[in-house]
């Protein structure tokens, strides 16, 4: 799909909001919103499309509409999920799974396609106030675990985690997540860390992969 890519030079506040008490919420917006990547989208600028939705090549004919992802597992943790897709808010903050579907997590569609060029990233909740959500076990992941995404073609692409990361809200590393880049890579992204007095966590879990 295509996307008009936000200036990743600004600062981004956290990627993933944190259910208030139990799992994530932004500090500043509801719990089914988080910062988007980059300056503040418009409606009619950096929303992005539809994935799947036909382009027009070179030759002015109709493109294939691409692969789209709809699940995740990761095999040494006993992860299997669907995904949903999550694109901007109207405030141009990055849609979260909703509280009740915490064992659901989702695609940003405002990033690459899991398998193409550019970093795909996977959003979940660590918990909420429902309980254990589709993330919390995801600080258990190690170096060289393997991710697989399914699309709705039935191929499974698989990756191979590269690096884990522990950042404070206050200081995500935009650029490093979703900065261009050829490499076929994907993020995970959940809550971590300490709570603060108001029961929000205070850090981002970001694991790093490449494509086998």
């Amino acid at each position: 799909m295509s996307y008009t890519t936000p200036s990743l030079r600004h600062a981004l506040l956290p990627v993933l909001a944190c259910l208030v008490l139990a799992g994530c919420s932004a500090e500043s917006v509801n719990g089914s919103s988080a910062a988007a990547p980059g300056k503040s989208a418009s409606p009619a600028s950096d929303a992005p499309r539809q994935a799947g939705s036909k382009g027009t090549g070179k030759s002015g004919s109709p493109r294939s509409p691409a692969a789209v992802p709809v699940s995740v597992s990761i095999p040494s943790l006993g992860i299997d999920s669907e995904l949903m897709r999550l694109g901007l808010n109207q405030d141009g903050t990055v849609e979260v799974p909703p509280a009740d579907k915490g064992m659901t997590a989702g695609w940003y569609t405002g990033g690459a396609t899991p398998g193409e060029p550019g970093a795909a990233v996977i959003i979940g909740h660590n918990n909420t106030r429902y309980g254990k959500a589709v993330f919390h076990d995801l600080k258990k992941i190690g170096k060289g675990a393997d991710i697989a995404v399914r699309n709705n073609r039935g191929a499974e692409l698989h990756f191979r985690v590269t690096a884990t990361e522990t950042v404070s809200k206050k200081a995500f590393p935009a650029e490093k997540v979703y900065g261009a880049t050829g490499a076929r890579t994907l993020r995970l992204i959940t809550c971590d860390g300490a709570f603060d007095d108001r029961g929000h966590p205070v850090d981002n879990l970001i694991v790093y992969a490449n494509r086998n």
